[in-house]
């Protein structure tokens, strides 16, 4: 706390009163000005209040809350509030910065990037422990993507993650359909994280990449489009849809819609349908795992089939055939 002003140096004889005169004098309105402008400052940095930040500086130069200002008291009192001000700004700039990282952080791998390196580097494991400066360092890193994303120690039969430099493609392409539609970068990843089934924090795998760039190229190329269609969509996708695919994306728009190829539609529904797009594909892919060239389960009844398919053509046979059988069973019974 800063020591209570006792009032100015002594002065050498025949000047002390005159001296005293002066500064025992109220602010003039040169100096209320210049307080005033710097408590406005402070208060719209901080949550205090104006009279607040007044009761408070002069209990930090030893006055009373209803003693009056002099002349006197404007040097150490303009020192107080620029020192609060400097304080303030430095935690407003603090909370820019941990916001900015706390919107980086739900992004792919971030947050066990950031928690490895600061553990590494500076022996924390919490934001909230960094110093203002580390934080800043942190954040720069993050932007620039110059943190080495660490992969997690797969068990055999787990489906391997992204890998940093498929992370770093997919953020950049992120940034660009974000400047270009408008839409945070927050919630593009929110969508691609529910696209690929994975909760928040969570690791996209590796197997729906391709996907997932087929999907960002075709919003940024999208978004430049005044009136996108069913038509627009398909030639804007990296791999287009082959027929079958596009007959059941229409008939899903015509369901829906009643929309045609050639009906002019709305972002909301350009972006169900790229949606629908991704899920029908890696819904396709998983089914590319299906066991290839089983051969049939041995069945003894086999070759009887055979022969009974045979007869089937010469009814004469057939007839016999079944008298036989019905005698045979007639005999096991």
């Amino acid at each position: 706390m800063t020591q209570p002003i006792s009032g100015l140096p002594a002065r050498p004889p025949g000047e002390g009163t005159a001296t005293n005169q002066i500064g025992d004098k109220p602010l003039s309105t040169q100096q209320r000005t210049v307080l005033e402008r710097l408590i406005t400052r402070l208060v719209a940095l901080t949550s205090q209040q104006s009279a607040g930040v007044w009761a408070g500086m002069k209990h930090d130069l030893g006055l009373k809350s209803d003693a009056q200002l002099l002349s006197r008291h404007f040097p150490a009192a303009e020192q107080n509030l620029n020192q609060r001000l400097e304080t303030a700004q430095q935690t407003h700039t603090t909370r820019q910065v941990v916001a900015q990282l706390t919107e980086l952080l739900s992004q792919g791998n971030n947050r066990q990037a950031v928690s490895d390196f600061i553990r590494q580097q500076y022996g924390q494991t919490a934001l909230s422990q960094l110093t203002p400066n580390q934080l800043k360092n942190v954040l720069e890193l993050l932007k620039n993507n110059q943190l080495t994303i660490p992969q997690p120690q797969q068990r055999p039969g787990t489906v391997r993650p992204l890998l940093p430099a498929e992370h770093n493609a997919l953020n950049q392409l992120v940034a660009k359909v974000a400047a270009a539609t408008g839409e945070s970068s927050k919630s593009i990843w929110q969508s691609m994280l529910e696209l690929s089934g994975v909760k928040t924090g969570e690791l996209i795998p590796a197997k729906h990449f391709n996907q997932l760039m087929t999907w960002l190229q075709a919003r940024q190329t999208l978004s430049d489009q005044k009136a996108p269609t069913l038509n627009s969509l398909q030639a804007a996708l990296k791999q287009p849809m082959e027929q079958p695919e596009f007959n059941a994306l229409r008939d899903y728009a015509q369901q829906n819609w009643q929309a045609t190829p050639q009906t002019v539609l709305t972002p909301a529904q350009i972006q169900d349908l790229l949606n629908q797009v991704f899920l029908k594909r890696v819904e396709r892919s998983q089914d590319t795992l299906e066991i290839r060239n089983i051969q049939p389960i041995y069945s003894p009844f086999a070759p009887f089939i055979e022969q009974i398919k045979s007869m089937s053509a010469r009814p004469g046979l057939m007839l016999v055939a079944l008298v036989v059988i019905m005698l045979l069973i007639w005999l096991v019974i």
